[in-house]
Protein backbone atom coordinates (compact mmCIF):
# COMPACT_ATOMS: atom_id res chain seq x y z
CA UNK A 1 0.00 0.00 0.00
CA UNK A 2 2.88 2.32 0.82
CA UNK A 3 4.36 1.59 -2.61
CA UNK A 4 1.07 2.44 -4.31
CA UNK A 5 0.81 5.69 -2.35
CA UNK A 6 4.46 6.56 -3.16
CA UNK A 7 3.85 5.83 -6.85
CA UNK A 8 0.70 7.99 -6.89
CA UNK A 9 2.51 10.83 -5.10
CA UNK A 10 5.39 10.72 -7.59
CA UNK A 11 2.93 10.76 -10.53
CA UNK A 12 0.96 13.66 -9.05
CA UNK A 13 4.15 15.63 -8.30
CA UNK A 14 5.42 15.06 -11.82
CA UNK A 15 2.08 16.14 -13.32
CA UNK A 16 1.97 19.30 -11.21
CA UNK A 17 5.54 20.21 -12.13
CA UNK A 18 4.85 19.64 -15.81
CA UNK A 19 1.66 21.77 -15.68
CA UNK A 20 3.51 24.60 -13.93
CA UNK A 21 6.18 24.52 -16.63
CA UNK A 22 3.74 24.19 -19.50
CA UNK A 23 1.41 27.08 -18.67
CA UNK A 24 -2.01 27.33 -20.40
CA UNK A 25 -2.56 24.42 -22.72
CA UNK A 26 -4.69 23.90 -25.79
CA UNK A 27 -6.68 20.66 -25.82
CA UNK A 28 -7.67 18.61 -28.84
CA UNK A 29 -4.39 19.49 -30.58
CA UNK A 30 -1.30 17.33 -30.99
CA UNK A 31 1.67 18.64 -32.93
CA UNK A 32 2.80 16.42 -35.81
CA UNK A 33 5.71 14.21 -34.85
CA UNK A 34 5.26 14.76 -31.13
CA UNK A 35 6.77 12.12 -28.85
CA UNK A 36 4.08 12.40 -26.14
CA UNK A 37 0.33 12.06 -26.56
CA UNK A 38 -1.86 12.73 -23.52
CA UNK A 39 -5.57 12.04 -23.55
CA UNK A 40 -8.45 12.15 -21.09
CA UNK A 41 -12.22 12.57 -20.79
CA UNK A 42 -13.23 15.96 -19.33
CA UNK A 43 -16.16 16.74 -17.04
CA UNK A 44 -18.53 17.15 -20.00
CA UNK A 45 -17.63 13.76 -21.45
CA UNK A 46 -15.48 15.19 -24.24
CA UNK A 47 -12.17 13.49 -25.08
CA UNK A 48 -9.24 15.89 -24.94
CA UNK A 49 -5.84 15.25 -26.52
CA UNK A 50 -2.61 17.23 -26.23
CA UNK A 51 1.14 16.82 -26.40
CA UNK A 52 1.57 17.47 -22.67
CA UNK A 53 -0.48 16.92 -19.48
CA UNK A 54 -3.94 18.44 -19.87
CA UNK A 55 -4.85 21.13 -17.34
CA UNK A 56 -8.61 20.52 -17.66
CA UNK A 57 -8.08 16.91 -16.55
CA UNK A 58 -6.01 17.50 -13.43
CA UNK A 59 -8.93 16.06 -11.47
CA UNK A 60 -9.22 13.01 -13.76
CA UNK A 61 -7.10 10.16 -14.95
CA UNK A 62 -4.97 10.88 -18.01
CA UNK A 63 -3.38 8.40 -20.36
CA UNK A 64 0.04 8.79 -21.95
CA UNK A 65 -0.10 7.06 -25.33
CA UNK A 66 2.50 5.71 -27.69
CA UNK A 67 2.47 6.82 -31.32
CA UNK A 68 0.52 3.71 -32.27
CA UNK A 69 -2.23 4.60 -29.77
CA UNK A 70 -1.31 2.04 -27.14
CA UNK A 71 -1.23 3.15 -23.51
CA UNK A 72 2.29 3.82 -22.25
CA UNK A 73 1.27 5.05 -18.78
CA UNK A 74 -1.71 6.12 -16.74
CA UNK A 75 -1.50 9.34 -14.74
CA UNK A 76 -3.88 9.29 -11.76
CA UNK A 77 -5.97 12.31 -10.75
CA UNK A 78 -4.08 14.89 -8.75
CA UNK A 79 -7.14 15.46 -6.49
CA UNK A 80 -9.36 13.39 -4.29
CA UNK A 81 -13.04 13.04 -5.15
CA UNK A 82 -13.89 15.77 -2.64
CA UNK A 83 -11.14 18.04 -3.97
CA UNK A 84 -12.32 17.36 -7.51
CA UNK A 85 -15.89 18.33 -6.58
CA UNK A 86 -14.64 21.56 -4.98
CA UNK A 87 -12.46 22.25 -8.01
CA UNK A 88 -15.35 21.70 -10.42
CA UNK A 89 -17.63 23.94 -8.32
CA UNK A 90 -15.02 26.73 -8.34
CA UNK A 91 -14.54 26.36 -12.07
CA UNK A 92 -18.29 26.60 -12.67
CA UNK A 93 -18.52 29.69 -10.48
CA UNK A 94 -15.60 31.33 -12.27
CA UNK A 95 -17.15 30.48 -15.64
CA UNK A 96 -20.47 32.01 -14.54
CA UNK A 97 -18.66 35.15 -13.39
CA UNK A 98 -16.77 35.41 -16.67
CA UNK A 99 -19.97 34.93 -18.65
CA UNK A 100 -21.81 37.51 -16.55
CA UNK A 101 -18.99 40.01 -17.03
CA UNK A 102 -18.94 39.37 -20.77
CA UNK A 103 -22.73 39.78 -20.97
CA UNK A 104 -22.58 43.03 -19.00
CA UNK A 105 -19.85 44.33 -21.31
CA UNK A 106 -21.93 43.48 -24.39
CA UNK A 107 -25.01 45.18 -22.93
CA UNK A 108 -23.03 48.31 -22.11
CA UNK A 109 -21.48 48.45 -25.58
CA UNK A 110 -24.89 47.96 -27.17
CA UNK A 111 -26.28 50.74 -24.96
CA UNK A 112 -23.55 53.18 -26.03
CA UNK A 113 -23.95 52.21 -29.70
CA UNK A 114 -27.72 52.74 -29.47
CA UNK A 115 -27.39 56.08 -27.68
CA UNK A 116 -24.22 57.90 -28.72
CA UNK A 117 -25.32 61.06 -26.91
CA UNK A 118 -27.93 62.34 -24.47
CA UNK A 119 -30.13 63.76 -27.21
CA UNK A 120 -30.55 60.31 -28.77
CA UNK A 121 -31.48 58.84 -25.41
CA UNK A 122 -34.01 61.60 -24.77
CA UNK A 123 -35.66 60.97 -28.15
CA UNK A 124 -36.02 57.30 -27.26
CA UNK A 125 -37.51 58.23 -23.89
CA UNK A 126 -40.09 60.51 -25.49
CA UNK A 127 -41.00 57.86 -28.08
CA UNK A 128 -41.61 55.30 -25.32
CA UNK A 129 -43.66 57.78 -23.30
CA UNK A 130 -45.70 58.87 -26.31
CA UNK A 131 -47.01 55.32 -26.74
CA UNK A 132 -48.28 55.24 -23.14
CA UNK A 133 -49.58 58.80 -23.28
CA UNK A 134 -51.62 57.98 -26.37
CA UNK A 135 -53.24 55.09 -24.51
CA UNK A 136 -53.89 57.35 -21.50
CA UNK A 137 -55.59 59.94 -23.68
CA UNK A 138 -57.78 57.21 -25.20
CA UNK A 139 -58.81 56.07 -21.72
CA UNK A 140 -59.62 59.62 -20.64
CA UNK A 141 -61.67 60.17 -23.77
CA UNK A 142 -63.60 56.96 -23.21
CA UNK A 143 -64.31 57.90 -19.58
CA UNK A 144 -65.85 61.17 -20.75
CA UNK A 145 -67.98 59.31 -23.28
CA UNK A 146 -69.18 56.89 -20.60
CA UNK A 147 -70.03 59.79 -18.29
CA UNK A 148 -72.08 61.36 -21.09
CA UNK A 149 -73.85 58.05 -21.74
CA UNK A 150 -74.61 57.67 -18.03
CA UNK A 151 -76.40 60.98 -17.52
CA UNK A 152 -79.64 60.05 -19.33
CA UNK A 153 -79.64 56.68 -17.58
CA UNK A 154 -79.42 58.37 -14.20
CA UNK A 155 -82.19 60.81 -15.15
CA UNK A 156 -84.42 57.92 -16.17
CA UNK A 157 -83.64 56.08 -12.93
CA UNK A 158 -84.87 59.08 -10.91
CA UNK A 159 -88.42 58.34 -12.07
CA UNK A 160 -88.22 55.03 -10.22
CA UNK A 161 -87.13 56.53 -6.90
CA UNK A 162 -88.17 54.04 -4.24
CA UNK A 163 -89.09 51.38 -6.78
CA UNK A 164 -87.17 48.59 -8.44
CA UNK A 165 -85.51 49.64 -11.70
CA UNK A 166 -86.55 47.92 -14.91
CA UNK A 167 -84.09 45.12 -15.79
CA UNK A 168 -83.02 46.80 -19.02
CA UNK A 169 -82.21 50.08 -17.24
CA UNK A 170 -80.42 48.25 -14.42
CA UNK A 171 -78.32 46.34 -16.95
CA UNK A 172 -77.44 49.53 -18.82
CA UNK A 173 -76.29 51.24 -15.60
CA UNK A 174 -74.28 48.19 -14.52
CA UNK A 175 -72.63 47.93 -17.92
CA UNK A 176 -71.74 51.62 -17.81
CA UNK A 177 -70.27 51.24 -14.33
CA UNK A 178 -68.21 48.20 -15.36
CA UNK A 179 -66.87 49.93 -18.48
CA UNK A 180 -65.94 53.05 -16.52
CA UNK A 181 -64.14 51.01 -13.85
CA UNK A 182 -62.21 49.14 -16.57
CA UNK A 183 -61.07 52.44 -18.04
CA UNK A 184 -60.04 53.73 -14.62
CA UNK A 185 -58.00 50.55 -14.10
CA UNK A 186 -56.39 51.10 -17.49
CA UNK A 187 -55.57 54.69 -16.55
CA UNK A 188 -53.95 53.56 -13.30
CA UNK A 189 -51.88 50.96 -15.17
CA UNK A 190 -50.83 53.55 -17.73
CA UNK A 191 -49.78 55.94 -14.98
CA UNK A 192 -47.70 53.17 -13.41
CA UNK A 193 -46.18 52.38 -16.82
CA UNK A 194 -45.15 56.01 -17.28
CA UNK A 195 -43.37 55.84 -13.93
CA UNK A 196 -41.67 52.58 -14.90
CA UNK A 197 -40.49 54.00 -18.23
CA UNK A 198 -39.18 57.13 -16.53
CA UNK A 199 -37.25 55.14 -13.92
CA UNK A 200 -35.77 52.83 -16.55
CA UNK A 201 -34.58 55.69 -18.74
CA UNK A 202 -33.25 57.58 -15.71
CA UNK A 203 -31.19 54.53 -14.74
CA UNK A 204 -29.96 54.12 -18.31
CA UNK A 205 -29.03 57.78 -18.53
CA UNK A 206 -27.04 57.62 -15.29
CA UNK A 207 -25.19 54.57 -16.63
CA UNK A 208 -24.62 56.15 -20.04
CA UNK A 209 -23.15 59.29 -18.49
CA UNK A 210 -20.58 57.15 -16.71
CA UNK A 211 -19.84 55.13 -19.85
CA UNK A 212 -19.53 58.30 -21.94
CA UNK A 213 -17.12 59.60 -19.29
CA UNK A 214 -14.85 56.60 -19.82
CA UNK A 215 -16.08 53.81 -17.53
CA UNK A 216 -15.20 50.40 -18.95
CA UNK A 217 -18.17 48.43 -20.33
CA UNK A 218 -19.18 45.74 -17.86
CA UNK A 219 -17.50 47.44 -14.89
CA UNK A 220 -20.60 49.16 -13.46
CA UNK A 221 -22.48 46.13 -12.18
CA UNK A 222 -26.17 45.47 -12.90
CA UNK A 223 -28.46 48.28 -14.00
CA UNK A 224 -30.02 49.80 -10.87
CA UNK A 225 -33.60 50.93 -11.47
CA UNK A 226 -35.12 52.86 -8.57
CA UNK A 227 -38.49 51.91 -7.19
CA UNK A 228 -41.25 54.42 -6.48
CA UNK A 229 -41.25 57.93 -7.88
CA UNK A 230 -39.10 58.41 -10.98
CA UNK A 231 -35.88 60.39 -10.69
CA UNK A 232 -35.91 63.51 -12.81
CA UNK A 233 -33.94 62.98 -15.98
CA UNK A 234 -32.52 66.50 -15.75
CA UNK A 235 -30.54 65.67 -12.61
CA UNK A 236 -26.78 65.71 -13.26
CA UNK A 237 -24.79 62.51 -12.89
CA UNK A 238 -22.67 62.19 -9.76
CA UNK A 239 -19.18 63.49 -10.41
CA UNK A 240 -17.73 60.96 -8.00
CA UNK A 241 -18.96 57.94 -9.95
CA UNK A 242 -16.57 56.70 -12.57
Amino acid sequence: MADRFRSRLISVTALAATLAWAGPLAADTVKPGTANIYTCIDASGKRLTADRPIRDCMAREQQLLNRDGSVRARIPPSMTAEERADFDARERKLAEQRNALADAGRRDRNLVNRYPDEAAHQRAREAALDTVRTATQASEKRLKELATERRPLVSEAEFYDGYQLPPKLRQALDANDAAAEAQRDASRNQEAEIGRVMRLYDAELNRLRRLWAGAAPGSLGPLQVQQGSPVLAAQPASTGAR
